[in-house]
Parts: structure tokens; C-alpha cells; sequence
């Protein structure tokens, strides 16, 4: 038979007698029928006289995994090779994963079987490397990738959307294609039939592609990608999902870590903090002790008890859903990458936080989790447990109306809740859409905000545009968190890199932090600042503070939304603290980043000689009509940046519990020296607020200490006072 195509055809060429197998196939009863039809339908391929191949990767493209560029005509010859066509935003492409992690488990490029990444991004942000490079660490990508930012082999071969799956045999040969996510069996079977069809042939090759994970090349770090933040308003508290360490972090406004739960690998298992785990937790929310958890990857809603330390499970079975409609008891009842979740109220009922609102990106629907009886807007008594559709027909759209179950979002991915009057609603950051909705809580209608346009099947109305309702212009927004105080939106317009403010009452959106590059620049000006993909963030002390998530820069940032700066929250566990995670040693403890704005002290240099010990006294002033922050220590941290040997075995942090009572900081001097100049830095980090006032504040500021080392005979050396009145 002749192929009905030459070498670079389309995925086309595959479609007929493609389809002729997938007909034949169900049909088939036993294991064996399914077997012996792909490989009689590998025969009918293989036989063509001319094959339907894959074109050859462009040279000049990036590639991340790898210790080179690799070719298909070259270096994948004598493999069975799946080319994942992807986009690291699409929550298909996302669920395509774990079906890709298992089949690399069981067929190695030993066994003939290599997977190669083809990124064809959507979004411009999601052409730059560096932030492909982000994607893979995210979802433990192993296998190599290739930013194919102009889409030229998916042009080539005319795929058609996010995610589509290319099986080629040892010569490049298309075998097959899968598009959407959902094909797991057909996935196993079209590629164990391939392997064994050409390994019954002698073309299978067990030479080693040369693999070369980013991730191994990564410093440590004390948070990976954190995706959500929120506040405990009760006890001064932070949850942080520190997603890419699969754990939840509680810590206190200094950034002290109190519990860490989970990680620092993925896993699902309920029970005692200690053995309990997560993959890829987003979501958080916490009342009175109790954190609520979107489980994303693992498909779950978790429940953390702070004083029972106990994790549990509320809603989800564990694998992904496709339920679009609920209706069943929560530990029963299917769910889908639930990226968010936010406490709300039944009915017009007194607070009392008896609803838990969920993001379900995986079905673009806004879903409910009844923590108590009560009713939805337009619904029946609900009882305890139920968990259900809300809002979203579960259609990929931008589409508004008036009746929730008719409306369609595209990965809502955050959640936040306004229930005074006049707004009464849920806002949602649509991430797929580019735009921020609104779904009342009196009826459930659903409308537009800010972004997108008006055709409801658009989702490429994209960009970084500051103006009013449709005429603003989003990149993939990731997270919302409503002010009260100001009757504001605060937006993670995470693939601008930027926070933008929306006023609900006008649709004005306007930048408020953020230049729109992709770094970790912190100034004194919101606007010069940098963000790098923020997913998440939250208003604290009565609105004055904003804490982002900074998810690509691994960092919380804090804005004061009075004073107009920003600094990077410290995360960093108590010295006699036992803290679960991935803090191995020493080294991998967070040092706080001071904003460019605290002083930076220079001391008159020092002479010392090795084993002498120094000591440094803190005379810190606060300003007048000011006090430490109760239960939030502040502290004291110490670097030699470039002379790190002079830290070693050396007590490098500290608590300020008294700003009357200030201690002693001491270094002794090592016996054996790498230099004779280095510079020690003191940093200090004062946490306080007004004796009428609960807002916290912080200051920081630098000392730089010159120290001569000297091999003279060490005499007495007066300790150095470290003065500043803030």
C-alpha cells in the first residue's frame, strides 16, 4: 500500500487508518484482541512504501534536560519515541503527566522508549526559557524538552491543541497521535505493542541518550514554588503552600516556620503530621486551627487540624474526576485539580464560615464543599459533606450569564470572597481567559471584570494593558485576594509578572507593582520592582501589608501598602526546632533578603587575630510610640558573602525578644584562615507597630564589619556597638 503521504506529512496522513483501529478496538473483548489488532494495524503502517515522518528539529533551539540538542535522525534512531506537543499553563497538559511519569517508569530508553517535551507555548511569557525551565522543575519533567517557540513543528506536522501526543518508530516513522489528555490505556498499549512489534524486528536500540537534569544544577532553597499564601487573622500567623516541596508551611509574621507538614517529596497519605503528605499543594485557607488545603495534583481537598496535628481527607477519591456536576459526600465524590479554595457563608445567615469554595481548574467550574447543613443560592438544604457545581457549564470559555451552571471559565485558578454589601461575591482570577469574573453570592450570575473580550470562545485575548472592563488586558492571572478596608482587588497577573489593582465599582485596572520582566528586583518604588510569575497572595494587618507569592523567585514578598515598599519575607526554622522538608543542613537555611532601601552601615575595620572572638552589641532605637511586635520575634542574621569559611561552626542567627534587652552577637575568629580581609554583614530585622495599633511594621538594616586578619598576638578588643534610631 502506498503511504498516503512523504516524509514531513501531517498528523493527517495518520487519521484513516487510525481511525479504522480505534473502531476495531472496541470491539475487542480480551487483552489479546486488543494486542493483535495494533500490531496487525503496526504491520499495515510499517509496510507503507513511503513513511509519514516527523520532520527533523530545527537547529538553534533551546533545550533544557539534555546534555545537547538532540536529532531524531541521529540520536533517536533505533527508539520508539513520544513527542509530547505541550504548554506548561494547559491544566490538560498538566493531567497529562502522571500517565507520561508512568510509562517512563516502566519502559526505559533501555528498553527502546524515550519521551521528548516539544513546549509550544500559548502565552509569550511561556516562550522564555528561563520560564520553561521553572515549568519543568514544577512538574518534575525528566525527560528532555525543547522550547519550539515558534511553533514550527507543530505547524509541520498541523497539530491542532494542547496537549497532543506523537508515537514515532525507530526510523521517525508516525505511528500514531492522541490528542487531549484521558488516553492512558491507549497510551500503555500503542506503545508496549510498538515495542515489542519492532523489537521483534531487531530495530530497537538500547543506547543511552545522555540526560542532564536543570533540576540538578539548582541551589537549595527553603521554599519551591510557592503557589498560595493566606493569613490567619486570629493568631498572626502565615500559611504558605510551598508547592514544590509538596509541604504547607504555618509561620509567624517573621517568617519562623511553627509546623511544616508534608514534603519534601509528593505523596498522598492522611494521619499524623510526621508521616503525612501532598503533591503539589496550591490552595490554602485557615480558620481557628484549621487549614484547608486544594491537594492539587493529587486531586483532593485535605483538611490540617493545627491542634490535633492531624491531616485528613475531605473531598476527592484520590485520581483525577470528570464529574461535572457533584452532589455526593466529599470523601466520595471525584474531583479535579482543585487550584483554590476560600472560606464563605450559606444563605444571608451570620458569619460563620460553614462553606468551603473550590477552584476546580481541572473542569473550569467554581465548586462547593458544604462544612455544615445549608443551602446555595437557588439550591435546597444541602447536607454536611456534600460537595458540588456551584458555578461553570465545565466548558473551556470566557462566558458570562446569568444562570451559573451556563456560564464557562477557563482554569479558574483563585478564589477570593467579598460578602459585604455592596459586592456580595466571589472573585475569580480566570487564568486561561486572561480575565477577572465576579460570581454573585445572592444568585450565583455570573459576570465580567476586567480582561479577556467578548467573544466567549476566544481565549487568546491576552496582554499587559492598563484601562477599564474589556479594554484591560491580563496574561494568565493566577490569584485575586479582596481588600475590605479599601473596597479594592488585588490581581497576580502572573505571566505580566505584576500585581494589579482592580476597583469593582469603576472596572479601572491599574498597575500597582512590577516593571513586567521576569526577575527579582527589589527597590524602594512598587513600580520598579520585579516579580517573576506570582501565583498567590493575601491582605494582612488590617491592609496594610500584601503578601505575594513569588512563585518563580521561591520567595513571599511583602508589600506595605502605606509605606509603598517591599521586602522578601525570612523563612527559617527555630534553632531547636525539628522541621520536616528538605532542610538537610545548615547551609540550606533561608537568609532574608533586606530591601534595597534599609541602611547599610560600614564600621571602621577591625584587626583580629585567628581564635580571637568578637563581639557585637545591638543599641536599636524604635521610633517613638512604638513596641515590639508581641509573639513575633524579631532577629538577627549573619553573612560573609564570598568568605563563608569565617561562618563555620559559628552560631549565625538569633531572636530579639527585647528591644530593652538586646543581646550580644559573638564570632570567634577561625584557627585556620582562607584570607586576611573578608567583610562580615549583621542584618537585623525589627518586627513592631504602634502602642494603639495592631499593624505590624518591619525595618531591617546592615552593618558591614571590615575585619584584618593579623597574625600579631591578639590583644584586647572592646566590643563593637551596633547604634541606629529608626
Amino acid at each position: 500500500m502506498a503511504a498516503p503521504g512523504a516524509r514531513g506529512s501531517s498528523l493527517a496522513g495518520l487519521l484513516p487508518a487510525q481511525t479504522s483501529l480505534e473502531y476495531a478496538l472496541l470491539d475487542a473483548v480480551t487483552q489479546e484482541e486488543k494486542d493483535s489488532l495494533v500490531y496487525q494495524y503496526l504491520q499495515k503502517v510499517d509496510g507503507w512504501e513511503q513513511d509519514l515522518s516527523v520532520p527533523e528539529f530545527p537547529e538553534g533551539l533551546e533545550w533544557l534536560n539534555t546534555e545537547e540538542p538532540i536529532s531524531v535522525y541521529k540520536d533517536l534512531c533505533g527508539k520508539v519515541v513520544i513527542l509530547d506537543f505541550f504548554t506548561y499553563c494547559c491544566i490538560n497538559c498538566i493531567h497529562l503527566l502522571p500517565d507520561l511519569h508512568a510509562l517512563e517508569h516502566t519502559y526505559s530508553d533501555k528498553d527502546g522508549l524515550l519521551i521528548v517535551g516539544v513546549h509550544s507555548a500559548k502565552f509569550p511569557n511561556e516562550k522564555v526559557l528561563d520560564n520553561i525551565k521553572s515549568a519543568v522543575l514544577r512538574y518534575n519533567i525528566t525527560h528532555p524538552v525543547v522550547n519550539d517557540a515558534d511553533a514550527s513543528l507543530w505547524q509541520e506536522l498541523e497539530v491542532s491543541c494542547w496537549p497532543t501526543l506523537v508515537i514515532l518508530g525507530p526510523r521517525g516513522n508516525m505511528l500514531f497521535s492522541l490528542i487531549g489528555e484521558g488516553h492512558k490505556d491507549k497510551l500503555f498499549l500503542y506503545t508496549s505493542i510498538a515495542l515489542k512489534y519492532y523489537k521483534d524486528r531487531g530495530q530497537i536500540r538500547n543506547h543511552k541518550i545522555e540526560i542532564k537534569l536543570y533540576k540538578d544544577s539548582l541551589p537549595p532553597s527553603p521554599l519551591l514554588f510557592p503557589g498560595k499564601v493566606t493569613v490567619d487573622h486570629v493568631s498572626n500567623r502565615l500559611v504558605i503552600a510551598d508547592t514544590g516541596h509538596h509541604r504547607i508551611l504555618v509561620v509567624l509574621k517573621n517568617g519562623q516556620i511553627q509546623y511544616s507538614i508534608g514534603g519534601p517529596n509528593p505523596g498522598r497519605k492522611d494521619g499524623v503530621f510526621s508521616e503525612s503528605t501532598f503533591n503539589s499543594p496550591q490552595g490554602v485557607t485557615i480558620r481557628n486551627n484549621i487549614i484547608y488545603v486544594a491537594d492539587t495534583e493529587n486531586h483532593l481537598i485535605r483538611k490540617i487540624d493545627l491542634e490535633a496535628e492531624m491531616v485528613s481527607t475531605v473531598a476527592g477519591i484520590g485520581i483525577q474526576g470528570t464529574d461535572k456536576e457533584g452532589g455526593a459526600k466529599g470523601e466520595e465524590q471525584p474531583i479535579s485539580s482543585p487550584w483554590d479554595v476560600v472560606f464563605g457563608t450559606s444563605g444571608s445567615e451570620v458569619q460563620r464560615d460553614d462553606i468551603l469554595w473550590i477552584a476546580m481548574a481541572g473542569t473550569h467550574q467554581i465548586w462547593a464543599l458544604l462544612l455544615d447543613s445549608g443551602r446555595l443560592p437557588k439550591k435546597n438544604e444541602l447536607q454536611k459533606g456534600t460537595c458540588l457545581r456551584f458555578a461553570g457549564s465545565g466548558n473551556e470559555e470566557n462566558r458570562n450569564n446569568a444562570y451559573p451552571h451556563k456560564a464557562g471559565f477557563a482554569q479558574p485558578s483563585g478564589l477570593s470572597l467579598a460578602s459585604e454589601e455592596p459586592w456580595r461575591c466571589l472573585f475569580v482570577a480566570d487564568s486561561e481567559s486572561s480575565t477577572v469574573r465576579a460570581v454573585s453570592l445572592r444568585d450565583g450570575a455570573v459576570r465580567h471584570l476586567v480582561g479577556g473580550e467578548r467573544d466567549p470562545m476566544n481565549l487568546f485575548a491576552y496582554g499587559d494593558v492598563d484601562g477599564v472592563g474589556i479594554d484591560a488586558k491580563l496574561q494568565h492571572p493566577l490569584g485575586v485576594t479582596w481588600d475590605k478596608k479599601r473596597n479594592l482587588l488585588y490581581v497576580a497577573d502572573s505571566y505580566n509578572h505584576k500585581i494589579k489593582v482592580v476597583d469593582p465599582k469603576t472596572k479601572n485596572c491599574t498597575t500597582l507593582a512590577g516593571t513586567g520582566d521576569a526577575s527579582n528586583v527589589i527597590t524602594s518604588s512598587f513600580t520598579e520592582s520585579t516579580f517573576n510569575e506570582p501565583g498567590g497572595l493575601c491582605i494582612g494587618e488590617n491592609g496594610q501589608l500584601l503578601y505575594v507569592a513569588d512563585t518563580n523567585n521561591h520567595q513571599i514578598k511583602v508589600m506595605d501598602l502605606e509605606t509603598k515598599t517591599i521586602s522578601v519575607l525570612p523563612v527559617f526554622r527555630p534553632e531547636n526546632a525539628v522541621v520536616d522538608g528538605p532542610f538537610l543542613g545548615e547551609k540550606q537555611k533561608t537568609l532574608p533578603r533586606l530591601p534595597k532601601s534599609a541602611p547599610n552601615i560600614r564600621l571602621p575595620p577591625v584587626a583580629a587575630s585567628p581564635g580571637q572572638t568578637l563581639q557585637f552589641k545591638l543599641r536599636l532605637d524604635l521610633p517613638s510610640g512604638t513596641k515590639l511586635t508581641e509573639g513575633v520575634p524579631s532577629c538577627w542574621f549573619l553573612t560573609a558573602e564570598g568568605n563563608e569559611w569565617l561562618l563555620q561552626g559559628q552560631i549565625p542567627s538569633g531572636v530579639i525578644e527585647s528591644i530593652s534587652s538586646q543581646p550580644a552577637i559573638s564570632l570567634q575568629i577561625p584557627g585556620d584562615c582562607l584570607s586576611l580581609e573578608a567583610i562580615l554583614s549583621i542584618s537585623v530585622f525589627l518586627y513592631y507597630c504602634s502602642t494603639d495599633s495592631n499593624a505590624c511594621m518591619m525595618k531591617g538594616i546592615m552593618f558591614s564589619q571590615p575585619l584584618q586578619i593579623t597574625s600579631a598576638q591578639p590583644g584586647c578588643i572592646a566590643p563593637v556597638e551596633l547604634k541606629y534610631v529608626f
